[in-house]
């Protein structure tokens, strides 16, 4: 279990990095910003140093075969996923709100299916659970 936790873990933190860098070039050269590219840009400029970091983390992890118990990790890992998916969530606001509020309602709905699936793949087949 813990290889395939470390592997899904660098495939998310990877793609929130790609994804951050991709998200905040156009920002880059923009001459002024609304408070929704301000946020974003904010956002993204906490997640990504903090994923990064994680990426070697996980790294470590992988070749010693074990997760670390790190309250500074755990604290870290919500905190970088937390500021990119508002990064995005910003980012698409600043599109348009009702992309924002898609993409908020959308993206809570897939934690729970993520959540469901996890929990019934990892459930015994004893009708008991």
């Amino acid at each position: 279990m813990t290889q395939e936790v470390l592997g899904q873990r660098s495939l998310i933190y990877g793609g929130l990095i790609i994804i951050g860098m991709y998200w905040v070039q156009p920002f880059l050269t923009a001459t002024s910003l609304d408070a929704s590219a301000r946020v974003s840009i904010l956002a993204f400029a906490v997640a990504i140093p903090l994923l990064a970091a994680l990426v070697m983390v996980n790294r470590q992890e992988a070749f010693r075969g074990r997760r670390t118990t790190s309250v500074t990790i755990t604290v870290a890992h919500a905190i970088a996923l937390l500021t990119a998916f508002v990064g995005i969530l910003a980012g698409f606001w600043h599109i348009t709100w009702v992309a924002g509020v898609t993409f908020l309602a959308v993206g809570l709905v897939a934690v729970g299916v993520h959540s469901a699936g996890f929990w019934r793949v990892e459930q015994p087949d004893d009708p008991a659970f």
